[in-house]
């Protein structure tokens, strides 16, 4: 019995020392740090001129914090084993939801306005060319112009747009679902 418990104790030990090289997160990630160590994010670049102006910077900054806070890899001004760059190609501000009548409505009937923001991005993976790939990602949020204006809810409709936009340019390039 006592070398059966030594038996199961050492595979036991082989699985988990055989997995120590891949990290697996709950974000559902799995990087091996043996051979993707740096990560690069190029300054994103705002293609269309409209947004807020720092727009395209708070995108960068926030797309590298997003990796620094889920992976292990360190940023690197540029040649990282994951390479992004890319920029904002859409800002649109648009009527959604159309209403006859009703007094949560504007004059004009519009219920719902929506902001949506697309992100072109170039990802280079250096260590596993088949996992790179070029694409646009995008995001909306919706606002009610009969209770506030754009101005007043612009930052934090881009920042929830930028965390959607974050996460799915995540589990793209390092997921890979």
């Amino acid at each position: 019995m006592k070398s059966i418990k030594v038996i199961l104790g050492l595979a036991l030990l082989f699985v988990v020392n055989g997995c120590s090289n891949i990290s697996y997160s709950f974000s559902g990630t799995t990087i091996d740090y043996n051979t993707t160590k740096t990560i690069s994010i190029a300054n994103f670049i705002n293609e269309i001129g409209s947004g807020p102006p720092n727009m395209a910077q708070t995108f960068t900054e926030g797309l590298k914090d997003y990796f620094q806070r889920r992976t292990k890899l360190q940023v690197v001004q540029n040649q990282g084993d994951l390479q992004f760059e890319g920029g904002i190609s859409n800002y649109r501000v648009a009527p959604q939801a159309i209403s006859s009548s009703g007094s949560s409505t504007r004059a004009d009937g519009t219920g719902l306005m929506r902001l949506t923001i697309t992100v072109q991005v170039v990802f280079n993976d250096t260590v596993n060319e088949e996992a790179s790939f070029q694409r646009p990602f995008e995001f909306y949020a919706d606002y009610d112009p009969s209770t506030t204006t754009l101005n007043a809810v612009e930052d934090d409709l881009v920042e929830e747009i930028f965390e959607a936009l974050y996460f799915d340019i995540f589990q793209a390039a390092v997921a890979q679902w």
